[in-house]
């Protein structure tokens, strides 16, 4: 079928259903793809992730307008007011000038990141995601567990305050566990202990990841009778601390973690990991290889267009710790924390250090418009409350809560409200095609 190509027109997108996910209308997720489909939210059923790209396991699909072919005094048209849906790939690939050429020649026809929303109920398991070399080792080996061969970057932008772990915690802290958690010493025994608490300064940080290494290692692959014993008697010492004082975040967090997923390892793993809370409009990214849970709250996400996740904890699914622990960088110390960068008065841009994606954050006040300029790769947005319209030099959407567009390269994008309207936009990173496409006026 021959298509109109408008420039910029709505897109159907998918939802995943998994067991972390809000339930019914308590899920933003829910409530978005309830109005992107048309199709009612299960109150009885969780709603984790909506998805908006052309990754394989949840493409998006075009709305299309089919061309009107003239043939002699006749003419075929579309039927009624029906719609017609394309999957996005599909027409990407019949009007690969629509991405770019840039983005063509490194990424060819497929977008080159996913651009999802979470809504997270409980938490996601320990995971790491893998650089490209191993990522296309795993899918070799395990094409049904490693869907694909492609790394996965990601960056979370909290809708709300968002709650993770992610990284490992410095060597000070680590001395600090090793002190006030006797559990986990246990667990990997005192010689392991001891190491970590001989660490000096001066022996420098690739000793340091050498003992972190070795005590992670030691705590994923216990057994599990051990790590239950160990977990029984964590959770007892909290509960009888908690009667006479305070407890810390982490420990709050962990006796959390232990209703979630009782007598799993992840819960005594979450000592090793920072845990970090952001507020709405702070983003963290997550570079390959980088150990890392979602534990509630809602985000944007966006990363490259990979499904790829090595477990080993706070999980039913298939575990691989041998994987996780030999592929980690084991890097102590805080994430960086990213507040974005103004563009203009409604609009924040957060670019994180990876080729394939960033993210514009846009609120506009009633009666407000913004313009975001030619860029020479593709977009995605989505319209998080409120109504508008979007429009281009030649073509104009009425857009609302729900709405997903996809936006063709080399458009100047104009968004206009009455009433208010709240928007994120996923696209290419602006350093992949040069600083000088970066306006910060």
């Amino acid at each position: 079928m021959e298509v109109e190509n408008p420039g910029i027109f709505k897109l159907k997108c998918c939802v995943k259903n998994y067991d972390w996910g809000k339930i019914g209308r308590d899920s933003s997720v829910a409530q978005l793809y309830s109005k992107n489909s048309g199709e009612e939210a299960d109150d009885f059923k969780p709603y984790a992730e909506f998805w908006m790209g052309t990754h394989e396991s949840g493409p998006s699909y075009a709305v299309v307008t089919p061309v009107t072919v003239a043939q002699g005094e006749n003419e075929v048209v579309s039927s009624g007011n029906s719609l017609n849906l394309v999957n996005l790939k599909d027409w990407i690939e019949q009007n690969p000038s629509v991405i770019g050429d840039k983005v063509l020649q490194k990424w060819g026809h497929s977008l080159p990141f996913l651009f999802k929303v979470l809504s997270v109920a409980k938490a996601l398991s320990i995971q790491a995601h893998p650089d490209k070399v191993l990522a296309e080792v795993l899918h070799k080996q395990h094409p049904d567990i490693y869907k694909d061969d492609n790394h996965k970057p990601e960056m979370a932008l909290g809708l709300t305050e968002f709650e993770a772990l992610c990284g490992f915690i410095s060597p000070e802290e680590l001395k600090l566990v090793v002190h006030n958690v006797p559990e986990i010493v246990e667990v990997v025994g005192s010689a392991r202990a001891d190491q970590v608490l001989h660490i000096r300064q001066e022996d420098g940080e690739e000793k340091s990841k050498e003992v972190l290494r070795s005590i992670f290692s030691d705590l994923m692959s216990a057994k599990k009778v051990v790590i239950s014993e160990a977990i029984s008697k964590l959770i007892s010492r909290l509960n009888v601390k908690h009667e006479v004082r305070e407890l810390t975040d982490k420990e709050e967090l962990v006796l959390r973690l232990e209703k979630e997923y009782p007598g799993d390892v992840g819960v005594l793993a979450a000592f090793l990991l920072n845990y970090i809370k952001l507020k709405s409009g702070e983003a963290l990214y997550l570079g390959a290889n980088e150990p890392h849970a979602y534990l509630y709250g809602e985000c944007i996400e966006c990363m490259a267009a990979s499904d790829n996740v090595v477990r080993a904890g706070l999980t039913p699914k298939n575990r691989d710790v041998q994987t996780l622990c030999s592929m980690l960088t084991y890097k102590q110390g805080l994430p960086q924390v990213l507040k974005g960068v103004a563009l203009n008065a409604y609009t924040v841009k957060y670019i994180p250090p990876f080729d394939e994606f960033e993210v514009d954050r846009c609120f506009l006040p009633q009666g407000a418009s913004t313009v975001f300029p030619v860029v020479p790769g593709p977009s995605i947005f989505l319209v998080m409350a409120g109504e508008g319209k979007i429009r281009t030099v030649s073509h104009e959407e009425s857009v609302a809560e729900g709405d997903v567009l996809f936006a063709c390269a080399n458009i100047e994008i104009t968004v206009a409200t009455t009433s208010g309207l709240h928007l994120y936009r996923a696209g290419v990173n602006s350093r992949f095609f040069g600083e000088s496409n970066i306006k910060l006026a």
